[in-house]
């Protein structure tokens, strides 16, 4: 099933212009959400913490589930060998994470990381989880064999333009001629203006977690980002309302993957 959810006045409309069959076990409520047009906030970086934050402490769900949950998700775009490009931050640990997956399932051309000696908490779990199965991240890419780039290099705490190493992966990414899906917006992009300060990766694909973000809005966001999707990886509803976000209710209830659509497509 297809879910469009076209941009419109800041925010995502949800479209449901056909509808499956259902099932008799599927209520009402989820029936007459799906015929409605609902509007689908957008998360900004600060916004992205404090979910994160909430989702642990109030609510009991480690962030490194939500990181194997991320890392399920994407991986699972990813079907030809793949090499995945990591930065040090939690970005990165989803990278690492769709890693190992991507290695059982016999699909892994390869992963490295900008910094491996720098990571901490889960996302340093995540490499020790690699380490075990004989795999340490490259400390350079390379990207021979690949026919697919994970690009999970920056996430949405990017302010300025990328620098130094972060850089020059970015350039090494977009002069390979591979197509590139990218965890959660391509890295480079400004996750809440939607401005690009300098490189930034250029991807066939664009998997954003939870709720999308606003560069996904603007229209240099769109350029960049290709095919835009998005996952989710069990946020409950509840952290949305106490945040104040007007999340809809079972907007994952019969997929647990939506395509955006922006307008013009």
């Amino acid at each position: 099933m297809l879910i469009d959810l076209t941009a419109t006045a800041g925010r995502y409309v949800w479209h449901a212009d056909v509808l499956p069959p259902y099932s008799v076990r599927f209520s009402m409520e989820v029936k007459n959400l799906m015929m409605a047009r609902r509007s689908i906030p957008t998360l900004t970086s600060a916004q992205v913490k404090q979910v994160d934050q909430m989702t642990s402490e109030r609510f009991g769900i480690a962030e490194s589930w939500l990181m194997e949950a991320a890392g399920w998700q994407l991986a699972r775009f990813c079907r030809r060998p793949t090499y995945v490009l990591c930065g040090r931050g939690n970005n990165g640990g989803d990278g690492l994470a769709v890693a190992r997956h991507l290695h059982r399932w016999g699909l892994l051309a390869g992963v490295a990381c900008t910094d491996l000696d720098g990571l901490s908490g889960p996302a340093m779990a995540e490499a020790k989880a690699l380490q075990v199965l004989g795999i340490t991240p490259d400390r350079e890419p390379r990207l021979a064999g690949a026919e697919l780039v994970l690009d999970a290099l920056l996430g949405t705490g990017l302010t300025g333009a990328p620098s130094g190493e972060m850089a020059r992966w970015i350039d090494i990414i977009n002069d390979s001629g591979h197509d590139v899906v990218a965890v959660d917006l391509p890295s480079g992009l400004v996750a809440d203006s939607g401005t690009v300060p300098g490189a930034c990766v250029i991807a066939a694909v664009t998997v954003t977690l939870c709720l999308p973000k606003p560069a996904l809005l603007t229209e240099r966001g769109t350029e960049l980002a290709g095919e835009i999707w998005v996952v989710d990886i069990g946020i409950p509803d509840e952290v949305y309302a106490l945040l104040g976000i007007e999340a809809p209710g079972h907007l994952f209830a019969t997929e647990d993957r939506v395509r955006l659509r922006t307008l013009g497509q």
